[in-house]
């Protein structure tokens, strides 16, 4: 039966209404993100500008797992073969599933900026939980602050091997590839300090250019290059590390992948900023996670059907220093083609540069909210026009330029720099899945049993993205298994007999961290802080 309106709306009432139907839809998810925060004793203050669309770009971007997959085959090329390389690409992208699927259940659990060192508090027994939590802040904070320097340089040393390609008089020096590295640090300001709005914009693009990239590269490598048969792709390993086994040379060529597929947190350190966290950014991640995996395997596959596997030395040396440079200008035949594909990894390094470096300051700005770092008044401080943390982003600024110097006088000195990246974050994350395993070992995180207090007395309740029961467990014992291999293997050189320019010094590094983030605990900090500090 239709009942007719006597005072129907006119198209002005009818578009105002829904305006505000939807003014006021808007106005409930801010206050639902707002509670959320609260929930976890924080205030909301910086402005939630990521949609899902706009933090997918955020997370691709940051990874770029295709475009470092041509830059670091060499080294899974050199432990391994190319058997090496894709088996050892598949078993990173499994094991970061697992462990970023892992995480995410706690960022729905507690979307937060502090990621680890807030996850670490919680999960732990209240006797050890402020220890903890300090020594996860530290590792998470120094291994991004790591990635900061270590991507900058990336994307200098890849402007320096494609002037080496165009102009085969130069020579590249470390002093030019620590003025890059500055000029991509003053790029991530310009872009972080303008406000919370103009990142969000940029990544909705550049995930665009990601992917168009990809297709441009995977076409021009499978239509242009002279294949290899395939059969030989999955069954020739190669030991050019110098290894007793060849399943030892293996493992130590996995650290090739790692590299392609590290940072994957980075969205987590964003949650404040992105609207509906709780589902918005494990989708994005775990999104991201498959986006990358894909395109990275796709990328694997076609350079290894396009490069000389039964010289893999030669397919391994270059006099850029980047082995995918001359195999592109081999492929196409094409200097100006080349130069062109190359400035898209330029690019696609330098916006990657603009999101560690976002995700960098959020870590230090969140760690120093809680008490964390000296002089974390400052610190913690928010501009109010900008809606960011100009004073964490000035720190990050000068901690990188700082870093970019080292390399100057010894590049092995500032390899320990990129060390750190990853066995900072991978260490911090070993901690925090181990709290989670024990937590569920325990019963103290079902949904049947929400009320169980975390360390400071707050209530642990699953968030809406959750593997339940065994399958989580499972889940996690993976992760933790992953974790300790690539931890353990991330110590080791690429080749045998060690000299200085070949020593791995991450273990020296990250244990010189820690020592630092306990003596300073004892000294100093245990006096200030407590942990997450409930600010509702």
């Amino acid at each position: 039966m239709t009942v007719e309106n006597d005072s129907p709306k006119g198209d002005v009432e009818t578009v105002i209404e829904v305006y505000e139907l939807h003014a006021s839809a808007s106005s409930g998810r801010a206050r639902r993100d707002h509670d959320q925060l609260a929930r976890l004793g924080k205030k909301s203050v910086l402005k939630r500008h990521f949609s899902f669309m706009s933090i997918l770009g955020f997370s691709c971007t940051v990874l770029i797992t295709w475009e470092v997959t041509l830059i670091v085959y060499p080294q899974s090329l050199l432990n391994g073969g190319p058997a090496g390389v894709v088996y050892s690409f598949l078993v990173v992208w499994l094991g970061n599933a697992c462990l970023f699927s892992t995480l995410s259940e706690l960022a729905s659990l507690a979307p937060t900026s502090g990621g680890q060192y807030h996850w670490v508090s919680m999960l732990a027994p209240r006797s050890c939980a402020k220890f903890l939590s300090y020594v996860t802040g530290w590792l998470a904070l120094t291994g991004w602050q790591g990635i900061t320097s270590s991507v900058g340089y990336l994307m200098g040393t890849t402007i320096q091997g494609l002037i080496a390609l165009t102009v085969p008089s130069y020579s590249p020096q470390p002093w030019q590839g620590t003025l890059l590295l500055c000029a991509s640090v003053l790029l991530c300001v310009l872009v972080n300090g303008g406000g919370s709005s103009i990142l969000p914009k940029i990544e909705g693009m550049i995930l665009v250019l990601h992917i168009l990239g990809f297709c441009a590269f995977l076409i021009t490598l499978l239509t242009l290059a002279n294949h290899n048969d395939v059969s030989p792709i999955f069954t020739t390993f190669y030991n050019g590390g110098g290894w007793p086994s060849q399943g030892l040379s293996f493992m130590v060529g996995l650290m090739g992948n790692v590299y392609a597929i590290v940072g994957v947190d980075s969205s987590f350190h964003m949650s404040e900023e992105v609207k509906n966290p709780s589902i918005t950014v494990p989708r994005s991640v775990m999104t991201s996670i498959a986006i990358n995996g894909v395109a990275g395997f796709a990328m694997v596959i076609a350079i290894l059907l396009a490069i000389d596997i039964n010289n893999i030395e030669a397919a391994i040396t270059s006099r850029t220093g980047f082995p995918f440079m001359d195999l592109l200008l081999k492929v196409t035949g094409s200097m100006s083609g080349t130069a062109l594909l190359i400035t898209i990894i330029i690019i696609m390094c330098a916006f990657c540069s603009i999101g560690v470096f976002a995700s960098s300051s959020r870590v230090m700005w969140s760690f120093a909210r809680d008490r964390g770092l000296p002089f974390w008044r400052h610190l913690s401080k928010v501009d109010p026009r900008t809606s960011v943390p100009l004073w964490a982003i000035a720190v990050t600024t000068v901690i990188s330029c700082l870093l970019a110097l080292i390399n100057i006088g010894s590049t092995i000195a500032f390899n320990v720099v990129v060390c750190l990246s990853v066995s900072g974050v991978y260490s911090s994350y070993l901690i925090v899945t181990v709290l989670l395993l024990y937590r569920r070992c325990t019963g103290a995180l079902e949904i049947s049993n929400p009320h169980v207090s975390d360390s400071s007395g707050k209530e642990l309740v699953w968030g809406p993205w959750h593997i339940p029961g065994v399958y989580g467990i499972i889940n996690n014992v993976f992760a933790i298994a992953y974790l300790i291999i690539i931890l353990i293997v991330s110590c080791f050189p690429p080749v045998i007999p060690v000299q200085a320019s070949t020593m791995n010094y991450s273990s020296i590094i990250t244990g010189s961290v820690t020592i630092f983030s306990v003596v300073y605990y004892l000294g100093w900090a245990r006096k200030v802080y407590q942990g997450p500090i409930v600010e509702i």
